[in-house]
């Protein structure tokens, strides 16, 4: 993830253990960007792991049978759609 210097940021300190990081210190240089940039991304990722969202993932207007589906019926779902896509000539 990019940060593009007009983006407003916030100045934060907090306190890391030092062997994580000299993991962080190594990646930057690997990879050739700042350590700053891997620890945005790694709060960017902490952030969205803990995020609370307004409204479920599936709404109550989801339809379905009601019920979760069994191995079998999604070995089978699956296995129809790969069938169907394969005779269709779209497969990937």
């Amino acid at each position: 993830m990019d940060y593009p210097w007009y983006m407003s940021m916030k100045r934060t300190n907090v306190y890391a253990d030092p062997e994580d990081l000299a993991i962080i210190k190594e990646a930057a240089r690997r990879r050739g960007i700042s350590e700053a940039e891997i620890i945005r991304q790694g709060i960017h990722l902490a952030a969205m792991a803990n995020r609370v969202w307004d409204e479920p993932l599936f709404s109550r207007t989801f339809e379905g049978p009601g019920r979760t589906p069994s191995k079998t019926e999604v070995r089978d779902t699956v296995a129809d759609a790969v069938h169907r896509e394969t005779n269709t000539g779209n497969a990937a």
